[in-house]
């Protein structure tokens, strides 16, 4: 049913009227409407509407084609504005709210400034000497820089054709953005915006006075084209060397210590030979109550965030990157938002092409033996598709480096996850799906999968980011409703956990979790609020981080401590009753906990032990109880593998839980299936599942996936107790830079799936994320 009618409008109008051409004013406030609940044609026909207030409902930016030439005062307060620039058809507006809204910027107040000539009162403060300035004072100025760039660098093409016209547009955009600096950072965004404007009008007032008609062939580029170049902004405090991964002969890891696993030497970039000695981290515990907030209007696009103890400067949200490389033969799409720009380019080539490696994985299975005795089997339907997926290398970005250096291949990433989708206008699911954070070394970034562009970069000087987790949080709304809003926590060896809202450049707040490394980071998929964060001093804790109100401010209240017996490495709630139980993958073996917060106690321990046939092959090196690897395949079948393993089990929670008789702790899994995989000594390869296609991932210490497709047939096939191979094993793609040849396979750190399998990151322990596209929908 439509929400704006002819009806409608009559009746919320003044004066009253029977016909739309005589209204004057009108209030559509708090009727809950997005953008596409808009009708464009029956509001058009407001040809004398003077005032419309739009305030307190859920649009995202004003419809195009909406024409109101008499329209003087807008109000669209307390709504989702995005884009700013679908304004400037309403030319002649002279009074605009716009406070309240939640996704715009100080740049997105400037681009309204500039779009709307008449514009004297902003947000109820008259502007008329600030717009004069940004209207006219910065525009010279620029212009003045943008001709210079073209008269030193470009000229017009020989012969002037719509292709080598908008070849040369482009670059000659692109050089404006990356060698034109003006104003503060934190109007960069606005900056761009201005010399795109400046540069195509320019280029166009060449083309018109030398070839006339024929500029008229010429295809624009588009506005949202991003930048090829961009320098990166200082965040005060040099970066330190980051802790290299500990070895298997390290007993105890301390926040000091990178607390993972021993590197491996490369040759493009040699790291320490042995991590450095243990130290405890001497930053002082906070209060885990408190109320913390952080003020918008300081913290907006220049997020603040002081390590504890330290008189650092405050590190900031930057919409930086840099791309290492990119290898594709299909064309990259650019990227939708037109603030982002693209990183610096470095383009390699591979060496070999991809392949299956089915030799290798033969070889493999050569050296793979599997108990004699075939396991109890239970059946367990897996309804994901019959076809396998095809992969290919999309991305390979190194946006992690320490003082942004393209020699950094040292720098460990640890940890990726893909931003949940969220409902967006006309009910449709944003492209959350298509976007990753990583975190690794002093960084974590937003990488948007399809462009390759690092859309957000967090910079903490002298912390070591280890864990991450998105979830979809309410934020309180004017009027008492609330927005759902996606946040980012990330936590590393300083025992904080930062919690970010990406979309808007802000980091608004932190706690403490520990006085040691935090290890692993989980929010609950039932209770949006809940985190469970692992760390290095044995404990898993659960918080409730609540709301957020329209300040960003929230409290932070402890609800459960459950006590491991070493470092939990990997969490998984169960799917279908998250908060009953939880798995605890640790280094000296798999725990499960009750996490019913019926029950009165706060601190717990496990209440059983899953136990694999693995353990039977205890030897003095290893005792196989090092779980590095955990993921649920389904609400029953769950993967996990030991270290020096060399496989990875498929087993069944109900089934093993049926099995547990209460009285002792350990309980033996029910292993449906094992799956052969590489018998690299590197421990912490973590691996990942996407139980929407009924897959399996996992790197090894050559870059190589190791991919199993999990489909009912497979199961079956394991009844003779037999190990399954790979499905397939993508191999390395073997990026060259110039001047330093191929580079060599890396261990595969962490690896994330979005839920439809169109995209796969890898991330890897010499500073590279690999971004793999789905090729065959």
């Amino acid at each position: 049913m439509e929400k704006i009618t002819e009806k409608i409008l009559l009746e919320k109008s003044s004066p009253k009227t029977n016909k739309l051409d005589q209204i004057k004013t009108l209030n559509l406030s708090r009727m809950g409407l997005k953008s596409s609940d808009l009708p464009v044609p029956l509001l058009s026909k407001l040809c004398s509407l003077e005032q419309l207030d739009l305030s307190g409902n859920m649009l995202q930016e004003i419809p195009k084609g909406l024409c109101l030439p008499c329209l003087k005062i807008l109000n669209c307060s307390n709504n989702d504005m995005e884009d700013v620039t679908s304004l400037e058809a309403l030319r002649n507006i002279e009074e605009l709210r716009l406070e309240d809204n939640l996704y715009l910027t100080v740049n997105d107040e400037h681009k309204v400034i500039f779009l709307l000539p008449r514009l004297r009162m902003f947000n109820g403060k008259d502007i008329s000497s600030t717009a004069h300035h940004i209207r006219h004072g910065s525009t010279e100025i620029l212009r003045k820089r943008v001709i210079g760039l073209w008269e030193r660098s470009f000229s017009l093409p020989d012969p002037v054709t719509a292709q080598s016209l908008a070849a040369v547009e482009k670059s000659f955009v692109n050089a404006a953005y990356s060698q034109i600096k003006y104003g503060p950072s934190s109007l960069s965004v606005y900056t761009k915006f201005r010399l795109e404007m400046i540069a195509k009008e320019y280029l166009k007032s060449l083309t018109c006075s030398e070839e006339g008609s024929k500029v008229q062939d010429v295809t624009p580029t588009k506005e949202n084209e991003t930048p090829t170049r961009r320098k990166t902004r200082d965040l005060g405090g040099n970066s330190s060397t980051s802790p290299q991964k500990r070895t298997r002969n390290n007993t105890e890891v301390s926040a000091e210590a990178s607390p993972r696993k021993s590197s491996r030497l490369a040759s493009a970039a040699p790291v320490e030979a042995s991590p450095r000695k243990s130290t405890r981290v001497l930053s002082t515990p906070q209060k885990t109550d408190p109320i913390l907030s952080s003020p918008r209007k300081h913290a907006r696009m220049t997020s603040m965030d002081t390590p504890e103890g330290s008189p650092r400067k405050s590190s900031r949200l930057e919409n930086i990157s840099h791309k290492v490389v990119s290898k594709t033969e299909s064309p990259r799409k650019a990227s939708k938002r037109p603030d982002i720009s693209t990183p610096t380019s470095r383009p390699v080539k591979s060496e070999s092409p991809m392949k299956t490696a089915k030799d290798q994985t033969t070889a493999q299975q050569s050296k793979q033996t599997t108990a004699n005795t075939p396991r109890k089997t239970t059946r367990v339907k897996l309804r994901v598709p019959q076809e396998p997926v095809s992969l290919q290398p999309f991305h390979v970005l190194q946006c992690h480096s320490r003082q942004d250096s393209p020699d950094d291949f040292s720098t460990q990433l640890w940890a990726c996850a893909f931003e949940p989708p969220q409902e967006c206008s006309g009910g449709d699911l944003r492209d959350g799906s298509r976007t990753v954070a990583t975190c690794g070394g002093e960084t974590l970034c937003v990488i948007d999968c399809e462009s390759g562009h690092v859309l957000k970069k967090y910079k903490v000087p002298g912390e070591e980011f280890f864990s991450l987790a998105w979830s979809t949080v309410l934020m309180s709304r004017t009027g008492g409703s609330t927005r759902p809003c996606n946040v980012l926590a990330a936590g590393g060896k300083r025992g904080l956990v930062k919690l970010i809202h990406p979309r808007v450049n802000l980091a608004f707040g932190e706690f403490r979790a520990s006085r040691r490394a935090i290890s692993i980071m989980r929010f609950s998929p039932r209770n949006a609020s809940f985190l469970f964060t692992g760390t290095y001093e044995n404990k898993i804790f659960l918080w409730d981080i609540g709301g957020l109100d329209r300040d960003y401010n929230f409290k932070i209240s402890k609800l459960l401590v459950l006590e491991t017996c070493s470092t939990p490495l990997h969490v998984s709630l169960l799917p279908a009753s998250p908060d009953t139980h939880l798995l605890s993958a640790c280094d000296d073996g798999l725990y499960v906990f009750d996490i019913q917060l019926s029950k009165n106690t706060q601190k717990r321990n496990e209440e059983m032990e899953v136990v694999f046939p693995i353990y039977k092959k205890n030897d003095k090196k290893n005792n196989y109880r090092t779980i590095d690897g955990l993921s649920f395949l389904s609400d029953d079948i769950v993967a996990s593998k030991s270290h020096m393993q060399g496989s990875i089990y498929l087993w069944s929670w109900r089934a093993t839980r049926a099995s547990w008789n209460g009285r002792k702790k350990e309980v033996a899994a029910v292993v449906l299936a094992e799956l052969q995989w590489s018998s690299t000594e590197i421990p912490y390869l973590s691996l990942g599942t996407c139980p929407g296609y009924g897959y399996v991932v996992c790197g090894d210490d050559q870059g190589r996936l190791w991919m199993y497709h999990i489909t009912d047939t497979m199961m079956e096939n394991f009844k003779s107790g037999k190990m399954i191979s790979a499905t397939e094993v993508l191999e390395w793609p073997s990026p060259v830079r110039p001047g330093m040849g191929a580079l060599e396979g890396p261990s595969i750190n962490s690896i994330a799936m979005d839920p439809d399998l169109n995209y796969l990151v890898a991330l890897t322990d010499k500073n590279m994320a690999v971004v793999w596209k789905r090729v065959n929908h």
